[in-house]
């Protein structure tokens, strides 16, 4: 298994339009945790500008499915997002952990 990011960039009214998106963007998340799809999500900064999902899996398709039915996205409150590898090498959950060389 590898490490996918997927990084949004939030148009600057976010958080005033994000309510109405909110539950079903939550949900969709969920459900990619249940699966173990997502590992971790969330908005970064203060105030809020960007957003990002750590996903798991064989290659980028989950994060890229899940952006592209992402309610945040469809609704434009998400201006534009990108998914790239992530190359984990330190921690329990490390897809290709390296130790002191």
């Amino acid at each position: 298994m590898a490490h996918f990011i997927l990084s949004y960039d939030l148009a600057p009214d976010y958080l005033e339009r994000r309510g109405t998106f909110r539950a079903e963007h939550l949900t969709l998340a969920w459900e990619a945790a249940e699966r173990g799809d997502l590992l971790l999500g969330g908005a970064l900064g203060d105030p809020v500008e960007a957003a990002m999902l750590l996903f798991t899996g064989d290659g980028p398709e989950a994060a890229e499915a899940f952006a592209r039915a992402d309610p945040y996205v469809i609704s434009g409150i998400v201006r534009s997002w990108r998914v790239l590898p992530w190359t984990t090498v330190v921690g329990d959950a490390a897809a290709t952990p390296v130790r002191g060389q």
